[in-house]
C-alpha cells in the first residue's frame, strides 16, 4: 500500500491526474470529530500504509493544529508527519497531489516528508485581486489601499522567492515566474479570469491551463472574494520523480529516518552540522 497522505480540508485534495494516483485522508477539525474517533481514524491508517504525512497550511487555527500533535502523542507514535507549509491554499493543494503521485513511488516514507520543502520551491503562487483592503500578508500602503477602492482596479500578488504586490496596468512588465516548463492550475472567485490567461500565462509560457475549485480558506489568506488564485507547477510524474531522487540522502542522527536536504521531515530534526554537505543539483528542461 501507498504511504498515507493526509489534509486538514477536503478541497486541498484536487482530482487524481491518473488513475493511479491515490487519494488522501482527511482530518477532521476538532468541532467536526471527537478526539477518540479521530485517533482511531489515525490509527486505522497506520495500520493499512505503515507510516501518514500530514500537510497542513500555516494559516491552520490553532485548536486544529494542537488536534494533529495530540493525536500523535496518544498514539506514541514515530511513523507520523505533521508538515506545516507557508503556501496559499491552492499551492498546498498542488503540493499534496504531488506528494500523492510520489507515494506510489520506490522512495521511502522519510524521503517524501522532507521532499516537501524541496517541491514547494518549485510551485509559483500567486492571485489576482479586485481589493488588498484586507490583505494582511503582503506590506500594503495607503496608497495601494485607496487604489483599491477605484472601480475596476486590480492587483496581482505572487507569493515566495518574487513576492511582490504590484497594481495591474496595461503597460506593466512581465511578472517574475518559473524559467521551467510547467502547467497552470487557476481557482476563481468573485473575479474575472481573463488577465490570468491572457497575460501571466503567456508571460510565464505555460504549456497548458487547468481550473480547479477555490479551496474554501482562498478568501480568508488573500482578505478578499473577488480574486483569482493560481499556482504554476512541475505536472510531469517522472520530471517530479528525478527532482527527488537527484538529491542526496542522509540519515536522520535523531530518528533514523532517511532524509533529503537540511531538515527531517518527521522528528523536525535538522542534519547535523558535521554531516551538511553539497547536495546534486537538478537540470530542469527549459524547453517551452
Amino acid at each position: 500500500m501507498p504511504i498515507a497522505i493526509a489534509v486538514t480540508s477536503a478541497d486541498l485534495v484536487l482530482p487524481p491526474t491518473d488513475q493511479q494516483t491515490p487519494t488522501a485522508a482527511l482530518l477532521h477539525a476538532p468541532e467536526d470529530q471527537a478526539l477518540e474517533l479521530a485517533v482511531g481514524d489515525i490509527h486505522l491508517l497506520l495500520e493499512q500504509h505503515g507510516y501518514v504525512i500530514a500537510v497542513y497550511p500555516s494559516s491552520l487555527p490553532p485548536g486544529h493544529e494542537r488536534r494533529l500533535y495530540a493525536i500523535r502523542s496518544v498514539l506514541e507514535s514515530d511513523r507520523i508527519a505533521l508538515l506545516k507549509v507557508d503556501l496559499p491554499p491552492l499551492g498546498i493543494a498542488v503540493l499534496v497531489r504531488q506528494l500523492r503521485q510520489l507515494s506510489i513511488c520506490d522512495f521511502s516514507p522519510g524521503v517524501i516528508a522532507s521532499a516537501v520543502r524541496l517541491l514547494a520551491h518549485y510551485i509559483h503562487t500567486g492571485a489576482l485581486l479586485n481589493s488588498v483592503a484586507k490583505l494582511d500578508r503582503f506590506p500594503v500602503s495607503l496608497k495601494e489601499h485607496a487604489k483599491s477602492w477605484v472601480p475596476g482596479a486590480q492587483f496581482v500578488a505572487l507569493t515566495g522567492t518574487h513576492e511582490r504586490l504590484v497594481k495591474v496596468r496595461p503597460t506593466m512588465e512581465p511578472l517574475p515566474g518559473p524559467d521551467f516548463a510547467t502547467h497552470l492550475l487557476i481557482a476563481k472567485g468573485q473575479a474575472p479570469q481573463e488577465w490570468v490567461r491572457e497575460r501571466l500565462a503567456p508571460d510565464w509560457k505555460v504549456q497548458a491551463i487547468h481550473e480547479a475549485a477555490l479551496p474554501a480558506e482562498s478568501a480568508r489568506w488573500w482578505g478578499t472574494q473577488k480574486l483569482v488564485e493560481f499556482a504554476s507547477y512541475l505536472p510531469d510524474i517522472s520530471v517530479l520523480y528525478q527532482l527527488v531522487a537527484s538529491v542526496r540522502r542522509e540519515t536522520c542522527h535523531w530518528c533514523g529516518m532517511e532524509l533529503i536536504g537540511d531538515r527531517c521531515g518527521f522528528c523536525s530534526s535538522p542534519l547535523a552540522q558535521h554531516e551538511r554537505r553539497a547536495h546534486a543539483s537538478v537540470v530542469l528542461a527549459r524547453e517551452r
